[in-house]
């Protein structure tokens, strides 16, 4: 999970450095059709000689809401990463687990507990005092808005893959539909909004394809991490994607946040982490 927070960071520089070129639209799309390629490729050598390549099955419909959803987060997350520090954009997409903590219950027909009511509490505290927005320009907060609300339908996203888990639907086949959904939906995006650029250099066609790789590698060591680990260690050791994003905002951004920043992005991580634990107990 260590190897997936770095890749995830690393994904946030170039769509922070891309963000120059390219709107947030194209960046998703160019994200995910590198990953549609590389998990193409991936599925044709492994799984093609062997003939088990389905990517119709009987849960095609929930595949294509899970994708939409996951979508919006990522337009969103995209958004929020071109226009704010690093860390801040890291910390507010992940704060889907504040959410979970509310929905996953409901979903199961209970009511969250006191202990998480106050977790949640904590963790928008946190939010509050990363966002400050008696103080933050107006452009700021919205965007800062927009990646709370990346982190909304990325819990969204997360009830559907369980759903899909439960479903015992191939991993490879959600990671798949997300990516083809992602595409096309960002094509149809950027060409309504007019924002395709035209022809790319070299340096910008080296950033899209590390965006892409990076994006792609993320998404793997983290679906072998859930596999392989215990989910509460692996929900926390996630949010090491927010140290590296701090530290690399530090060194190739020069970014200088106040404290009260700091101190936001401590409470929402550990309130992340708790809602985490209290997310497991209720999926069991």
């Amino acid at each position: 999970m260590l190897l997936a927070g770095a890749c995830f960071a690393l994904m946030g520089v170039f769509v922070k450095l891309g963000g120059a070129w390219f709107s947030s639209h194209e960046l998703v799309f160019y994200r995910s059709l590198v990953g549609l390629l590389l998990l193409a490729v991936g599925i044709a050598l492994h799984r093609g000689m062997r003939g088990e390549v389905k990517l119709l099955g009987p849960n095609t419909g929930l595949q294509i809401r899970r994708g939409l959803i996951g979508f919006v987060a990522l337009v969103a997350f995209f958004y929020a990463l071109t226009r704010l520090p690093l860390s801040v954009a890291m910390t507010l997409n992940y704060t889907s687990p504040l959410f979970l903590a509310v929905l996953m219950p409901w979903q199961l027909g209970e009511r969250p507990s006191r202990a998480q009511y106050v977790t949640v509490a904590a963790g928008f505290v946190g939010v509050l005092l990363l966002l400050r927005p008696w103080q933050t320009p107006a452009s700021d907060l919205v965007a800062g808005l927009v990646g709370l609300f990346s982190g909304v339908m990325a819990a969204f996203a997360y009830i559907h893959v369980s759903k899909l888990g439960r479903l015992h639907e191939p991993e490879w086949r959600t990671v798949f539909w997300f990516a083809l959904v992602c595409a096309l939906g960002a094509s149809v995006l950027a060409s309504v909004d007019g924002g395709w650029h035209g022809a790319v250099s070299f340096d910008q066609a080296a950033l899209l394809l590390a965006l892409g790789v990076f994006a792609t590698l993320g998404q793997l060591a983290m679906t072998r991490a859930y596999r392989a680990g215990q989910t509460v260690v692996v929900a926390s050791f996630a949010y090491s994607t927010v140290v590296y994003a701090s530290i690399l905002d530090a060194l190739l951004f020069d970014e200088k946040m106040p404290i009260l920043a700091w101190v936001g992005i401590f409470i929402t991580v550990l309130s992340g982490v708790q809602a985490a634990r209290f997310n497991e107990r209720v999926s069991k």
